[in-house]
């Protein structure tokens, strides 16, 4: 399950300008440009330099990685120009040279025409599945509740906003309610599952009276869609918060999830309890997962984390020691924390192969709701 982006209340312009297909880098732009003058240009300065004439034959198929059908035609036309200007001395090749290049120039016209097109679906493509997955997961707000929220997701599949790993969070009748979860698979395979799950605990978190029964409710949830699967294996790891509305506790429920790590007055520790079996595997019939309640004192934080940011790597193979880490970062305010975390990972080596998701949530007892 592991795309560089910060959603603090997600996707940046930087990564949707990056979903819509990069341009490619400048010198490739510039390349048949400054090739045509630097060829035409030592060929008019010195005779001996018209052997490099076969150079120019190259332009037109570089300018197809670049520009459109015009632009192409355009420098196509001005190859055939410069063999056949004799201040160039380059209008020596016999005409079987000079009908291949203009060929090649035509060629390279038909492909432009053609790529120009391509580009110009896959542009429509993306915008519509990028309105798509931000149905999915709508900007998260900067506070819900008494609760402040800073949310970051990197999809593990490139070209993606979503993929296997979810977060939302909502006020109802209990409180605020969060939860984080990781489905199997990753990408846009996971994103149906992905869409069931977060439907489940929205209505959940406004129906249910605890966490344990919204959990339940997520993996009925899961059941009936593997149900209607070949294999029949769908499930998820998630952990579920919950702030009463004096927000001074928090309830925590994990199903096979890690648990969200406490940072308080610059020390950072995880909250202990015994996670249930993830959603899917059927919490019917097993010991449903145990509920811990953990006061809450002014200034803490909570942060939850998917998989990928647990099990970076270093190159020795030694996993991302995050509550430490988290210690040494609690400086950044809550909502650069994620960011500062992300930064963390990559500047001591440590390698994401999978969905990296995290979520701060920020309880204020002293403020009223939002």
């Amino acid at each position: 399950m592991r795309s560089v982006r910060e959603w603090s209340s997600r996707g940046s312009q930087e990564d949707r300008g990056w979903l819509r297909g990069a341009p490619p880098p400048w010198w490739i732009r510039l390349l048949p440009v400054l090739l045509l003058v630097a060829v035409t240009a030592a060929a008019t300065i010195t005779p001996h330099a018209s052997d490099l004439g076969f150079l120019l034959g190259a332009i037109p198929p570089l300018a197809v990685l670049s520009y459109g059908p015009l632009v192409t035609a355009l420098l196509g036309s001005l190859v055939v120009v410069a063999l056949n200007v004799p201040g160039t001395h380059l209008n020596r090749p016999g005409n079987t040279d000079l009908l291949t290049i203009a060929f090649v120039a035509l060629l390279s016209v038909f492909v432009s025409f053609v790529r120009s097109r391509r580009d110009a679906q896959l542009q429509v493509e993306r915008a519509i599945g990028e309105a798509v997955q931000q149905a999915v997961m709508p900007p998260l707000p900067q506070r819900v509740g008494r609760v402040g929220c800073a949310g970051f997701y990197r999809a593990a599949e490139n070209g993606t906003l979503v993929g296997g790993d979810f977060f939302d969070v909502r006020e109802g009748p209990s409180g605020v309610r969060a939860v984080m979860g990781d489905v199997r698979g990753h990408g846009l395979t996971a994103v149906a599952t992905v869409v069931s799950l977060l439907g489940a605990f929205r209505e959940a978190a406004l129906d249910q009276q605890d966490l344990e029964s919204v959990a339940a409710r997520m993996d009925r949830r899961l059941e009936v869609d593997a149900a209607a699967r070949p294999d029949g294996e769908l499930f998820a790891t998630a952990v579920l918060v919950e702030f009463p509305a004096d927000a001074r506790t928090v309830r925590v429920v994990a199903c096979g999830h890690p648990a969200p790590v406490l940072l308080r007055e610059g020390d950072a520790r995880e909250i202990t309890l015994t996670p249930g079996t993830p959603l899917g595997i059927g919490l019917v019939g097993v010991d449903p997962p145990k509920e811990v309640t953990v006061p809450l004192e002014p200034g803490d934080r909570l942060l939850l984390a998917s998989d990928g940011v647990w099990e970076a790597r270093n190159r020795s193979g030694v996993f991302y020691p995050l509550p430490d880490r988290l210690a040494a970062l609690a400086g950044a305010r809550g909502g650069e924390l994620p960011t500062a975390v992300w930064a963390d990972l990559a500047r001591l080596g440590y390698e994401v192969h999978d969905d990296a998701t995290m979520l701060v949530l920020a309880p204020d007892p002293g403020r009223p709701p939002a």
